[in-house]
């Protein structure tokens, strides 16, 4: 074995940072067994299989020697990248990934198969990432691909002794961060001073009168039974949770051949890894993975070990990036200790790792089987003074029994009403998503004093039911208190109350909804520059530099084939395969003022001969620097009809022509996705002019429960000018980068349209979609420097924490 072997894989990997290619010629030997393993339970031919290793092992050369890249833990990068290669293949993209695009998507931060989706939230999976590297690496080798001491050493350039001291610290290190991320989570103060013993307490290291405290407590609480089943073997959740991240659904299929192959994993890894899994107590599983992530873990995992059919790789809208969480404990790791110089010939024997202290025996009392209610409540957006609003009500059963009959009791503020049901408009759904109309999930409604009264029927265990409740708020109603909510259910009281009431500023909440669901914004614009005029061509596709509205005449478009229409425009509408309408809204803007009861406008949704007319219910005017202008919204669930894929025109909205005018329509639409999980759509809207004299607009995203894994964010604005920058959408830390258009964080209204055909630059009009990590209190802001817009519309949908 040459010197540069010996090397451990960080100063290989700092040798390649350095301009030594023959560095990652060693790492390449270390780690190719183990990518085609991964890679042969991907792809269905051995041949894509070689091709798919080659081109992960290009990237992250390419990505090394420019400075990025991994630092210590090779392998489970390496698998990350390796999935992420497979999806972007998926997608028929070219094989060659543009270096800014691969830095986007760093293969150093796992993205999430649709059918794991959870397991990134778990307690276990956040603890292993506040980890340090070598930690990480040296948990991943040896609790989820089982690999020996002695074949680890080279990795890390440490003798077997030293690797085994270092993963001793390291699961050390694991239980301590998986507990501190349970003290940061607990609901109850009364279960912290037990829970911060729990560690001493699952290795028998507390007094015997301290022991009994806990014994009591952890028989009679079950979050802390919980707790103790879980940290009596974190190890396990390595393997059913941190395993399935970075190796995906085929993790035990991987595991399978890389024992074969005589890789990092001993030949019996992954019939062990089986075994422990079907030894795994069911309740267990669900404690680490929740609801039914575990069980497919299993499933996929035994399917793979059973000669089935290799996972195929994600669809285009399936993989989403995983966010590391914050480290609010940081876990600092102990200096490693240093190999022996080789020219040193008497070496003191290296002392053995201290072994763990026996795991105390302790059998806590049976919990008592019964249903056990957390409820939430919070305005969805905000409650805003003369309009209406939703109030989302959450309501989960964390026991092991369903409950008793449900009655809610939500108390509203002073000024705020509820809203009779709506007649028609939603349409049924072909899954149990919860609409902010109606009776829904059998839930029953109905106006009491201060509020409302709403029933249903028992709640099953481990599920979640929701009401959107639609209110109307008094323009005198005051500021204060937020809503609040008693619930009843047999014996059992809970309640609730929300951080924020009616408040004088935001985006009101137009829908809501959750389930397996999404939704979006397409639109295209009414007025464009005259087709005749020299310079109007490049203008529509975006270039010459007169693609401003205040620089031209605007003129009606009128793109259709209907000569009874003074302006029309298109603009193509797709679902998720499987998905159904669930609700849908249109929105138009134009100069001038308007009133709801004479604003109509035209609408042919697809395959239709015919338009239909379409009266606005809700117009908002406002006074812009090129003079007046409005908003207008219609629900238009009924057009959509069996089939709505397709293209949709509108035509004749309220308009005036001249310079610097606009005038466009943008068609909101909310759709089940049967392969989406649990997710939670809400359509804010409100008609507020932004311009660079003030703070802009703040809107706070609240009444929502987000994962920390990127949402969706549609934004309709009408006004916007592409040749002013300074326009910012922020949400928490920096810019957003809008997906479309431009693509630039200063210039976020720069006159681009989800869905417009016809040509590229829609003048005055911006439908863009932004992908940020919410976070647990999010905000958006709409900010401009030199330019001055009417902000209309937020369309938000995010995975949610079921």
């Amino acid at each position: 074995m040459s010197a540069e072997s010996r090397q451990s894989d960080a100063e290989l990997l700092e040798s390649v940072r350095t301009g030594k290619a023959a560095a990652f010629g060693v790492l390449y030997q270390r780690h190719v067994s183990a990518a085609r393993c991964l890679a042969k339970q991907l792809v269905s031919s051995p041949a894509e299989a070689d091709d798919v290793v080659a081109e992960t092992f290009a990237k992250i050369l390419d990505l090394v020697r420019r400075g990025g890249g991994p630092e210590i833990a090779l392998r489970p990068y390496l698998l990350t990248a390796l999935r992420r290669t497979v999806y972007d293949r998926s997608r028929g993209q070219s094989r060659q990934v543009p270096t800014d695009d691969m830095e986007a998507h760093d293969p150093g931060v796992p993205f999430v198969d649709p059918a794991l989706t959870g397991l990134e939230r778990s307690l276990v999976a956040r603890a292993f990432m506040s980890l340090p590297d070598r930690w990480r690496m040296v948990l991943w080798h040896t609790e989820v691909e089982n690999a020996r001491a002695a074949d680890l050493a080279p990795l890390l350039g440490l003798t077997p002794n030293a690797v085994a001291a270092l993963a001793y610290r390291a699961r050390e290190g694991l239980r301590q961060a998986y507990l501190q991320m349970h003290l940061g989570d607990l609901p109850r103060q009364g279960c912290r001073p037990v829970v911060a013993k729990m560690g001493a307490y699952v290795r028998g290291g507390l007094p015997k009168r301290e022991s009994r405290i806990v014994d009591e407590h952890v028989a009679s609480c079950a979050e802390c039974h919980a707790i103790f089943i879980e940290l009596n073997d974190v190890n396990e959740g390595m393997r059913l949770v941190v395993g399935p991240l970075v190796a995906g659904p085929a993790l035990m299929g991987y595991v399978a051949a890389l024992g074969k192959a005589g890789g990092a994993a001993g030949g019996g890894a992954a019939g062990a890894l089986l075994g422990r899994v079907r030894r795994v107590p069911r309740r267990q599983l669900l404690v680490l993975a929740g609801t039914a992530a575990a069980t497919v873990v299993i499933v996929t995992g035994y399917h793979l070990l059973a000669g089935a059919r290799p996972v195929a790789a994600p669809g285009p809208a399936d993989a989403v990036p995983m966010i590391s969480p914050k480290r609010s404990v940081p876990v600092t790791e102990p200096p490693a200790p240093r190999p022996e110089p080789s020219h040193t010939r008497a070496r003191r024997p290296t002392p053995a790792p201290t072994p763990a202290p026996p795991v105390r025996p302790v059998v806590p009392k049976p919990v008592p089987a019964r249903a056990r209610l957390v409820a939430s409540i919070a305005p969805v957006g905000a409650l805003v003074p003369a309009h209406p609003g939703i109030v989302g009500i959450r309501l989960r059963n964390d026991g092991v029994r369903a409950s008793d009959e449900l009655v809610a009791v939500v108390e509203l503020p002073a000024g705020v009403t509820m809203l009779p049901a709506a007649s028609g408009g939603t349409r049924p759904m072909a899954v149990s998503a919860v609409r902010p109309v109606g009776t829904v999930d059998g839930w029953s409604c109905r106006p009491a004093a201060r509020g409302a009264r709403c029933t249903r029927g028992p709640l099953a265990p481990g599920r979640m039911t929701s009401v959107f409740m639609r209110v109307q708020v008094a323009r005198e109603a005051p500021a204060g208190l937020g809503p609040a909510v008693h619930v009843a259910s047999g014996r059992q009281r809970v309640a609730a109350r929300a951080a924020s009431g009616v408040s004088a500023a935001g985006a009101a909440a137009r829908f809501a909804t959750d389930g397996r669901v999404t939704a979006k914004a397409v639109g295209n614009t009414l007025l464009s520059c005259p087709a005749t005029t020299k310079g109007c061509t490049a203008a529509r596709r975006g270039t010459g530099g007169r693609a401003d509205n205040d620089l031209w005449t605007m003129a009606p478009v009128d793109a259709d084939d209907d000569k009874s229409t003074k302006s029309s425009s298109a603009a193509k509408l797709t679902l998720p395969p499987g998905g159904e309408v669930v609700w849908a809204g249109l929105y138009w803007s134009g100069g001038g003022r308007a009133k709801a009861s004479g604003t109509t406008v035209k609408v042919r949704p697809p395959g239709a001969k015919r338009y239909t007319r379409v009266r606005a219910t809700d117009v908002i005017d406002r006074t812009m620097p090129a003079g007046s202008g409005y908003q207008a919204f219609a629900e238009v669930t009924r057009l959509m009809g069996d089939d709505p894929e397709g293209t949709w025109w509108v035509a004749d909205a309220r308009l005036r022509e001249g310079v610097s005018r606009h005038a466009g329509w943008s068609l909101v639409v909310a759709a089940t996705d049967p392969r989406r999980p649990y997710s939670q759509v809400v359509v804010l809207d409100t008609a507020t002019v932004v311009d660079g004299r003030h703070d802009g607009l703040r809107m706070p995203l609240a009444g929502l429960t987000p994962a920390a894994v990127p949402a969706r964010i549609d934004l309709v604005t009408w006004e916007g000018d592409p040749g002013l920058d300074g326009e910012k959408v922020t949400l928490g830390g920096g810019p957003l980068r809008p997906e479309g258009g431009l693509r630039e964080a200063d210039n976020a209204f720069d006159g681009s349209a989800n869905g417009a055909e016809g040509w590229k630059n829609t003048f005055g009009l911006d439908i863009d979609t932004y992908r940020p990590v919410l976070g647990e209190h999010p905000v958006l802001r709409i900010s401009t420097g030199k330019d001055v817009v009417l902000f209309g519309v937020a369309v938000v949908g995010v995975h949610a924490r079921s």
